[in-house]
């Protein structure tokens, strides 16, 4: 990810809670293999587990599932499997993953919104604000349905998943809540062997705000007036965070992801 220093998100706390407020995550692998591309990627909802949540340094880990018969699952069970493999028998991938978070409040910010610069030299080019946090780790793949420890980790990653969802995206009450226990236990059982579970033990975490925060006050204020005029959910979105990244600018300690 390039990093400028007006963009660079370095508060580890708030890197951790932008995974959780925006829990869908493109997993890309580079696995060689005979059988399937090179890289692949598959977008996977994630819990993010943390030991410590007052720490300032943790990273943490991720856990999720995906299908059984998606090719990146089959390929990350192909090189598992392989007996020429550095450490044969092992459910660590020797390779590096890479997760990709990305919150959904972006906008494409004209040049025309520079009052400052487009006035005088001109010399500017349209850009686009977004958010991201990039996740580097060693996964753990849980894809032995016989063995009893990916049967309780994939029993946990769907309760604690459908936790998430029911009470933390759609509010539900424990009471109205869907759980796992809700669905016939043979339907489970069967669901559990079509899914391999994820785990990343996350050794790189990098966060981007790009926010107009390099941009001269009278451009940026000019990014804000020219959002809010058009009048929509999105962009007055990106307009206030344009105006909190500003003020964040100038106490530089107080920085804070936002989703």
């Amino acid at each position: 990810m390039h990093l400028r220093k007006d963009h660079a998100e370095h508060n580890i706390p708030a890197l951790r809670q932008f995974v959780r407020s925006n829990p869908l995550g493109l997993m890309t692998t580079a696995i060689p293999s005979p059988s399937f591309p090179l890289l692949q990627s598959t977008h996977i909802p994630f819990i993010l587990d943390v030991d410590d949540e007052s720490s300032e340094t943790e990273l943490g880990r991720l856990r999720g599932h995906m299908a059984r018969q998606n090719p990146q699952s089959k390929a990350l069970v192909e090189a598992l499997s392989d007996p020429s493999s550095p450490s044969p028998g092992s459910n660590v991938l020797e390779q590096d993953v890479l997760v990709v978070f990305t919150s959904p409040v972006q906008h494409y910010i004209t040049a025309n919104f520079y009052s400052e610069t487009m006035a005088g030299d001109r010399k500017t080019a349209p850009t686009w604000n977004y958010s991201a946090a990039q996740v580097y780790g060693r996964a753990r793949i849980h894809y032995d349905a016989d063995v009893p420890a990916t049967a309780d980790f994939l029993m946990k990653q769907l309760a604690d998943l459908s936790r998430m969802g029911e009470t933390a995206i759609m509010g539900y009450t424990a009471a109205d809540a869907w759980t796992v226990a809700d669905a016939p236990d043979s339907y489970v059982a069967r669901s559990r062997r079509l899914i391999v579970g994820v785990e990343i033990a996350i050794h790189r975490l990098e966060g981007k705000v790009k926010m107009s925060q390099e941009l001269k006050p009278r451009d940026r204020e000019g990014v804000v007036r020219g959002l809010k005029a058009l009048r929509t959910e999105t962009a007055d979105r990106v307009a206030e965070l344009v105006e909190e990244r500003a003020a964040l600018k100038q106490c530089p300690k107080v920085n804070a992801v936002e989703s």
